[in-house]
């Protein structure tokens, strides 16, 4: 089988290797659709901190059941599957505790153990779930952020009835603000400085679409939410620029989720957090219970996703896709491999 190994920073090698065997407890999937992320593609420009070369990526996959170990119950050869690709030890506090997105020893499939970009890939059956035929294996591909997104959303808690500000609007940012109207919020507001993904995001049902370098975002809130303004901002960029904005712009009293990724560490002004009785939050990855809601919200469709698939690539055109996402310029948001 076909296997794209990522060799050094922008070198991405086929390479033919033999068809995995599922091993006891295990499931092989015929893998059919892999989304490119923000953070393959730090990969790709030699810029993730905790990943080293060589490294098969893909985590964002959707497949058929190719085979089942003999001792896995519950899966039948041909049904469509998404996995979670978190390899965590099982015994820390968080494991034995239902949070084992924190694992004091995590690693993700794709970054710090071998990812899903080939031909087929053995899973642990207790790491896979179902699909609903009814769902594209395009959407399917496409429930691991959106499981970011959910998540993200659950550390807040209830958003039903609840005024929601996403500082960005990529692929993390775009889902997470659909996520919140498809779970009630009553009103969400979106930003970014690209014009581009304002417009995306506005295509996908995000109608309060605002660019901060354009308007006063403080005064943009307020007259959009309402005095009260919002009841909680979540940062999805992973800059100093957006946080500062999301402990500016918040209510007293009110919640940030920090979701952005950053790869310089930001200054906060503590004080400001504490005089207003801020809370900062922290969100990392997802819970099987988000893999299961987001993939309740794609089988209602409840999400626009067709419209964050931006570019398409043959499995063959690994490269190729890298290339076309540095020549865009910023003009993408979900890139989708075929096999």
């Amino acid at each position: 089988m076909r296997q794209a190994v990522m060799t050094a920073p922008g070198k991405i090698e086929f390479r033919q290797v033999e068809r995995p065997k599922p091993l006891p407890h295990e499931v092989l999937i015929e893998i059919k659709r892999i989304g490119v992320c923000g953070s393959d593609i730090h990969v790709y420009h030699g810029l993730h901190p905790y990943t080293s070369y060589p490294i098969v990526q893909g985590h964002e996959v959707s497949g058929l059941i190719a085979e089942i170990s003999r001792d896995v119950a519950g899966f039948r050869v041909g049904e469509s599957v998404v996995f979670m690709p978190q390899v965590t030890c099982g015994t820390c506090y968080p494991c034995r505790n239902g949070m084992e997105n924190i694992c004091n020893q995590l690693k993700v499939m794709g970054f710090q153990t071998d990812g899903a970009a080939q031909e087929y890939f053995p899973v642990p059956a207790d790491h896979v779930l179902k699909v609903p035929a009814s769902i594209s294996l395009d959407h399917a591909a496409m429930v691991e952020p959106i499981a970011v997104a959910v998540h993200a959303l659950g550390r807040y808690g209830d958003v039903r009835g609840k005024k929601v500000v996403v500082l960005g609007a990529g692929t993390i940012g775009n889902l997470t603000a659909q996520a919140a109207r498809a779970l009630g919020a009553s009103k969400v507001l979106i930003t970014d400085v690209s014009e581009y993904k304002l417009v995306l995001a506005q295509t996908c049902g995000i109608p309060l679409a605002v660019n901060p370098t354009q308007t006063n975002l403080g005064e943009e809130i307020v007259k959009e939410l309402g005095s009260d303004q919002a009841d909680v901002i979540l940062e999805c960029v992973g800059s100093q620029e957006t946080i500062n904005q999301a402990i500016e712009f918040a209510r007293k009293g009110s919640v940030i989720i920090v979701v952005g990724v950053f790869g310089k560490k930001p200054t906060v002004d503590l004080g400001f957090v504490q005089d207003r009785e801020l809370t900062l939050t922290g969100t990392l990855m997802y819970q099987k219970k988000d893999y299961e809601r987001a993939i309740h919200l794609i089988g209602r469709g409840l999400l626009n996703l067709d419209g964050m698939i931006t570019h398409r690539f043959p499995f063959a055109a690994y490269a190729e896709a890298y290339q076309a996402i540095d020549e865009s310029k910023g003009k993408y948001l979900k890139v989708m491999m075929e096999l």
